[in-house]
């Protein structure tokens, strides 16, 4: 029976680390986990996270999630005021340990003033959106929600895909005054059409993702 000859390995007292199929080796985390500095000097994928001092890695998306972020990021530039910008896939530093990627933010238009900006401070965002993958389910349902409420993020939108109609089914909530602002309250479910008036006003016909 023919078969590939394995040279006899001689013996290794010590275990090899564990390597990246380019062979180079995956980063240990230093005690007490990453921070701020560590995702901007380690040589990393292009919009891993840092949540709870934990990096997260980027995995392929679907379909509905990129068509779904294009949807919505035209809506939200169609009505923009001029002292706001809308920007995608940036990083928000919420704290040393927590630097999130939403997938949309809306910021103040001071804080956008630099082309070679690579984040922007939680202080800086009125509205973060997050479009709910199968690989990110918990994190963009709890997790991230909750540290956005917890660093005054003012406005956050969910978006999840209807099962029927797999059109966008966008929850909005808002920061609630009466919990001392670090939580966020529901205050809409929309489904066929988004309307709301804040942070400002914008209308987005959310069935027009068929035609994308």
């Amino acid at each position: 029976m023919g078969g590939t000859m394995i040279a006899e390995a001689e013996p290794d007292t010590q275990a090899a680390e564990p390597a990246q199929p380019d062979g180079a080796p995956w980063p240990i985390p230093p005690e007490g986990g990453y921070t701020l500095d560590d995702l901007y000097t380690l040589s990393l994928p292009p919009h891993t996270q840092l949540i709870d001092g934990s990096l997260v890695f980027v995995s392929p998306q679907r379909k509905f999630h990129t068509v779904a972020m294009y949807l919505l990021e035209t809506g939200l530039r169609s009505s923009v005021p001029e002292h706001y910008r809308v920007r995608r896939e940036m990083a928000v530093v919420l704290g040393p340990r927590n630097v999130p990627e939403p997938d949309l933010v809306v910021v103040t238009a001071e804080a956008d003033a630099d082309q070679n900006q690579t984040r922007y401070e939680a202080k800086d965002v009125v509205l973060a959106v997050e479009v709910v993958s199968p690989d990110s389910e918990e994190r963009d349902r709890d997790t991230k929600p909750h540290k956005y409420a917890a660093a005054g993020i003012p406005h956050f939108w969910r978006v999840e895909q209807a099962a029927e109609s797999h059109h966008p089914v966008v929850y909005v909530y808002e920061l609630d005054q009466g919990a001392k602002a670090t939580s966020y309250v529901l205050t809409g479910i929309h489904r066929d059409a988004l309307k709301v008036e804040v942070p400002y006003g914008i209308g987005i016909d959310l069935t027009e993702i068929d035609r994308l």
